[in-house]
């Protein structure tokens, strides 16, 4: 059966040839190869134009941020499931990509869709404080996360965070989701009274936006990034292997409080 609206199925990406392989319409080999950097590449690829110098930063800023962090849960999955099957490297990338969400790595979606929130209200007659005020009680109120701000590591400051919003400003591409962003986070901060700092994600969400990196190329890109990280991990995992450890560290860090051996038939 077939699903969904018939019509010709098409693709514009890329298409092979015995003597080429062409990309948005350029020659990969001739034009692209040895002329262009994979972050200007991944752009291409994903809107179908290359980059202004400042979008080609901002991305290249974004995903060097995201890369490496340490032994998040991504990396310990990846880590744990190339311990169980070393010739499965690919498997053990797309265990950690896996373990890449909203709550981890994958909270530059709902902060831009935060930062939309907020300036649809500036455009409905709100002041920038007014919107960022009404949004950061409205959040509170609800119990709901103020996407983008807070960090379990991360306080008073994400160093991230504020290295990119500083990079914005002195590029000059700092405009309204800059803006909202750090109105919110001072917002945030009075709504919920202690410091709730701008995380890497609401930066992301920001500069990219104002530097008019598409939506699309923004959700993306921190999975981009943190593949690089999982990869350098799994070539550490395969020197000098810790999988097993972490696995067994969980066993002992973690209690059974279920009944014991034959209790459930007493």
């Amino acid at each position: 059966m077939l699903i969904g609206k018939r019509g010709a199925a098409t693709t514009s990406i890329s298409t092979a040839a015995a003597d080429r392989i062409t990309v948005r319409g350029r020659d990969l080999c001739a034009e692209l190869m040895g002329a262009t950097n994979f972050t200007d590449f991944f752009f291409l690829l994903a809107a179908g134009r290359m980059p202004t110098a400042d979008q080609s930063f901002f991305l290249d800023l974004a995903l060097v941020a995201l890369a490496e962090h340490g032994l998040t849960p991504s990396v310990q999955a990846a880590r744990m499931t190339y311990a169980a099957d070393p010739a499965a490297l690919q498997g053990a990338v797309a265990a950690g990509v896996l373990g890449c969400g909203a709550v981890i790595l994958g909270a530059a979606r709902e902060a831009g869709a935060l930062l939309e929130h907020v300036l649809k209200r500036i455009d409905a007659g709100a002041t920038p404080d007014e919107a960022a005020e009404a949004t950061a009680h409205e959040h509170r109120a609800a119990k709901k996360p103020l996407a983008g701000f807070g960090h379990p590591l991360h306080k008073p400051i994400d160093p991230r965070a504020e290295r990119m919003i500083a990079l914005a400003r002195a590029r000059g591409i700092a405009g309204r989701g800059v803006d909202a962003a750090t109105r919110l986070a001072a917002a945030a901060a009075r709504v919920w009274e202690k410091p709730l700092p701008m995380n890497v994600s609401m930066a992301i969400a920001a500069t990219l936006r104002d530097a008019g990196v598409p939506a699309a190329i923004i959700r993306g890109a921190p999975i981009l990034a943190r593949a690089a990280g999982l990869i350098a991990h799994l070539a550490e995992e395969a020197e000098t292997p810790i999988g097993f450890a972490m696995a067994s560290q969980a066993e002992e860090a973690i209690r059974y409080v279920g009944p014991e051996a034959g209790a459930a038939n007493a």
